[in-house]
């Protein structure tokens, strides 16, 4: 497949999305941007939710896992599963009671404005980077499969990618998102089983042979609990993935601003459960797909691709998908769901960060109304602009699996937030809000110096996800430090 080919492709799928925005976006308000008019069908956000929960990194990153990993992600993955129960009946009645537009208007009421302030900034850290980690892994496959036969800078090559979110999302935002992730889920997943069958086909298998294969036995280990000091044990890795998902998507403006444009808190839970089930089987046949992968590269002597002279194992499914001789079939419903899923969580992630500036930083509902769209509109572009330049540095400083680095990072950015809204729900203390910023600074410095550590000063003991609750508890306790002790709170 060409790089020429790849770019016609790319340009009908965007002429699909655009198509999409035109009726969606048709009425350009800022209900519709922000709430999409609480009309959508749960199960419409709940399918579209499963390909902007997997993203352009379970999407390349997972499979590339399993190299050194094996299945132990599955461990995490059962974590992910707790804690959407958890959102269900614990966060989304919250949520719904509060009939919010910015889920951190629930710190605003229950603490101070401080406190609001700092979880805002929290989300917007962890979601610049978190859509950059995401973006990234796609620009990276584009411009080694596409654009630098082109001789296009990666710099161009990100530019546009942002450019084209934006043109799409700048007028229906989250409406918009809720349909076009419906269809972006779709050929996600299409992609991932046609890759599966083509590769089963090539190997003279099929499905159930591959299952049952000696080849599969050396990467489909999921349980680790051999040692506790283990970075993959299964219970750092379960209760990792666990708060991952609280923060990640319970405290998170992006995946919670789908559920609040459901019709009710009913439907939403409705959609959280149905979800979260529906991601544990496609999480697992990413794994599957994974060990296909380097069984397949094994047989044919297929390298792992360079990136900057070092070998990129999230670059081994398109190298396989576009250059080995699967044909057009495979090679097209790769770049779709290539595409898909990177874009199904950008795109969200665009608008979340354009809602949550707007509602939580520039007060936009105490503007004057003739004013309003405008300023959704110059905050949406300056988002893309700071998404843009985030990227690029990335191709920098990025030296490790997408992943792990995007795990990693919620570690740090997500804390405070557990933390803060861990106290609000099991507590009823009032805090000295204007120590909160403080109080969230600390914690985070501790995990990062601990996450420094070397193993020998912990007694061999290796960090792992279990960081992210251990934020959450050091700023749990900070907050009880500076409780006020005779004056508990009631949200109305």
């Amino acid at each position: 497949m060409t790089a020429t080919h790849i770019l016609i492709l790319i340009g009908v799928y965007f002429l699909l999305l655009l198509l999409i925005s035109y009726f969606t976006g048709k009425n350009d308000s800022n209900v519709d941007f922000f709430k999409a008019g609480k009309s959508s069908p749960w199960y419409l956000v709940a399918f579209g939710m499963v390909g902007a929960s997997l993203s352009g990194v379970t999407f390349i990153s997972v499979p590339g896992w399993v190299e050194t990993s094996e299945f132990s992600y599955m461990q995490v993955v059962f974590g992910y599963l707790a804690g959407y129960f958890v959102i269900a009946f614990v966060l989304l009645p919250i949520y719904y009671q509060l009939n919010v537009t910015s889920i951190y208007e629930y710190l605003k009421k229950r603490f101070g404005t401080v406190s609001y302030k700092v979880g805002a900034v929290s989300f917007f850290i962890s979601r610049v980077l978190g859509a950059a980690f995401r973006l990234f892994l796609v620009a990276i496959v584009l411009q080694q499969f596409v654009f630098d036969e082109l001789g296009v800078p990666f710099e161009i090559t990100v530019i546009l990618s942002i450019l084209l979110i934006w043109i799409y999302t700048f007028r229906g935002g989250i409406k918009t998102i809720v349909w076009t992730d419906t269809l972006q889920t779709a050929f996600m997943l299409l992609s991932v089983g046609l890759s599966i069958y083509f590769i089963n086909q090539k190997l003279d298998w099929g499905f159930t042979e591959f299952l049952a294969s000696e080849e599969l036995k050396q990467y489909n280990k999921i349980l680790f609990t051999d040692s506790f000091f283990d970075k993959n044990h299964f219970l750092k890795s379960f209760f990792g993935g666990m708060f991952i998902t609280i923060c990640m998507t319970g405290l998170d403006q992006d995946m919670m601003q789908k559920n609040l444009t459901c019709k009710s808190l009913k439907d939403a839970q409705k959609n959280m459960i149905s979800f979260s089930v529906v991601l544990v089987i496609v999480n697992f046949v990413f794994l599957l797909l994974g060990a296909l992968l380097f069984i397949y590269a094994a047989k044919f002597n297929i390298a792992t691709p360079l990136m900057d002279g070092q070998p990129k194992s999230d670059l081994l499914f398109p190298e396989i998908a576009l250059n080995s001789g699967l044909g057009s079939v495979v090679a097209i419903t790769f770049m779709l769901g290539l595409i898909a899923a990177a874009y199904s969580s950008a795109d969200s992630a665009l608008t979340s960060l354009t809602t949550s500036f707007c509602v939580d930083f520039l007060n936009i509902d105490e503007k004057e109304e003739k004013d309003q769209n405008r300023i959704r509109k110059t905050t949406h572009v300056g988002m893309s602009l700071l998404l843009i330049v985030t990227v690029i540095l990335f191709k920098y400083i990025l030296d490790r699996n997408v992943i792990d680095g995007l795990l990693t990072v919620a570690t740090y950015t997500y804390g405070p937030l557990l933390g803060l809204f861990t106290f609000g729900i099991l507590t009823k203390f009032a805090i000295k809000d204007n120590y909160v910023w403080l109080i969230a600074l600390l914690s985070v410095l501790c995990i990062l110096g601990l996450a420094n550590l070397p193993a020998d000063y912990l007694g061999g003991y290796q960090v792992g996800y279990e960081l992210l609750p251990l934020n959450g508890l050091l700023t749990f306790l900070g907050l009880w430090a500076i409780r006020k002790r005779n004056d508990s709170i009631k949200i109305d």
